[in-house]
């Protein structure tokens, strides 16, 4: 009985750092309620003791936004917060009891909390001063490499190249993002190779997140007629890379100037194994769209010239080279994706089963939202664009700013986090024009050997040469 008083008592001074009504502050950007509303949504029943949803999601998220990333080092920090409210002889510092409380949230639950914040994000900082104010979404694809496990192989096996033994389980992602705040719309995932695997296959599971209205801007892998008519049977207009073996002729169509015409696309004549008869028949019969070909001025670009596909006919409200800007301005993706698996460490998964694996990558994208929030509110006081700040400079302002927020009374929050967002608005992205920087590194990696051979094999090889000696 003591215990369990105990108990209540810690969960309390925890949900108390939770519960700040601090209009800018950290703790506002994942409220209490909300999280309470997710839970009761996804009809999820949980256990009466100290890591209760919030406080586990609270410590997951420290836990992902630390640079060591370890369920010791969440526990260590849950601890210090307890020890500053006299409270630490109250846990202990075992991480078996808050991994077992994550492995007991739903994964569910973090999906909708991710989309959530990014929906939010989006509708508070997404609208685009291109393109006439509609929001534009990027779409791209990427993957991540996991523990060599037996059930990770198992659901995300390691490429058909690589010896068993010496590969890794690898995940295929494809996001929706935010182009004007960079914020994760959604998230679609599945195995690295296989039927119904590749990106697009991943992006039509993801059409229900795009709404009317909305312009999808992806590379020429998404340029495909069923692409393009599934979109528009949606309202959504896209603007893409055209594909490389498209024959294109300027000298067709209707012209409607230099390097720019419609041109009308028969529907083919079968359709592909994915889709059904029904599916197939639903589709316009011919695709009216508009291809522009822009020519690249700026040195240091690989590509000279482009051809551009979209649904954006009108040549007087989208001009060719406001098209041909935001087709630039696609290449964030890659800066995003890049954010999202080096500064949040996505790269290299670190659970050992896929239903734990798929529940770390939607909480380090839930972590990668929240920053991107904290970014969107410091841009706006200094009057900057969400895309000016530096995210890895905000992980890191974040992180040295939350032991401060931890410990002390709501009226001394408000100030630190107005002096965090004033110091995360102060890590600018540095403005390089068009620099030109050799694809290559100056720093040698060091002469390790590769390992040719499953481990066990070297190991026991390793051990028969030293018995050999002796």
């Amino acid at each position: 009985m003591s215990r369990q008083r105990t108990q209540g008592r810690v969960r309390r001074q925890v949900q108390r750092l939770l519960q700040w009504d601090d209009a800018a502050g950290v703790r506002q950007l994942l409220p209490q309620e909300q999280v309470w509303a997710a839970v009761r949504a996804e009809g999820h029943c949980f256990r009466q003791c100290l890591f209760t949803p919030l406080v586990t999601l609270w410590t997951f998220l420290l836990q992902v936004l630390s640079p060591d990333g370890s369920c010791r080092d969440a526990v260590s920090k849950l601890l210090a917060f307890l020890a500053g409210q006299g409270q630490g002889s109250a846990l202990e510092p075992d991480t078996g009891p808050y991994c077992k409380a994550r492995q007991r949230l739903p994964e569910n639950l973090l999906a909708r909390l991710t989309k959530e914040s990014g929906r939010q994000l989006h509708g508070d900082y997404g609208t685009a001063r291109l393109l006439g104010g509609r929001p534009i979404k990027i779409v791209d694809g990427t993957t991540a490499s996991m523990p060599d496990t037996s059930e990770n192989q198992a659901q995300y096996p390691q490429p058909t190249n690589q010896k068993p033994g010496l590969g890794f389980p690898l995940v295929r992602l494809v996001v929706v993002l935010s182009l004007n705040c960079a914020g994760v719309l959604d998230l679609a995932m599945g195995p690295y190779a296989g039927k119904r695997t590749g990106e697009t296959a991943l992006f039509r599971s993801l059409w229900e997140s795009l709404e009317t209205g909305d312009i999808v801007l992806a590379d020429r892998y998404y340029a495909s007629y069923w692409t393009i008519a599934g979109l528009l049977q949606r309202g959504v207009d896209s603007l893409f890379r055209q594909f490389q073996r498209r024959k294109i002729d300027f000298r067709k169509g209707k012209r409607l100037g230099r390097d720019d015409h419609l041109v009308t696309v028969p529907k083919p004549s079968k359709p592909p194994e994915w889709m059904d008869l029904a599916t197939y028949q639903q589709i316009p019969a011919e695709l009216t769209v508009r291809e522009v070909r822009v020519r690249v001025e700026q040195r240091g670009f690989r590509v000279r010239t482009l051809v551009l596909v979209t649904t954006l006919l009108d040549a007087q409200l989208y001009n060719k080279q406001e098209l041909a800007e935001v087709f630039r301005l696609r290449w964030h993706a890659e800066l995003d994706l890049r954010s999202i698996k080096q500064t949040m460490n996505l790269s290299v998964l670190r659970c050992k089963t896929p239903e734990m694996v798929r529940k770390e990558i939607w909480m380090r994208l839930l972590a990668y939202n929240l920053v991107r929030t904290l970014m969107a509110r410091a841009a706006e006081r200094e009057g900057l664009e969400p895309r000016q700040i530096s995210f890895a400079g905000a992980v890191q302002t974040i992180n040295a700013f939350a032991p401060l927020l931890s410990g002390v009374g709501p009226l001394e929050a408000s100030q630190l986090v107005n002096l965090m967002l004033h110091a995360i608005s102060r890590h600018r992205v540095g403005d390089r024009p068009d620099r030109v920087e050799p694809r290559a590194v100056k720093r040698r990696a060091k002469p390790i050997a590769l390992l040719t051979i499953p481990r066990a094999q070297a190991r026991c090889r390793l051990q028969s040469h030293v018995s050999k000696r002796g």
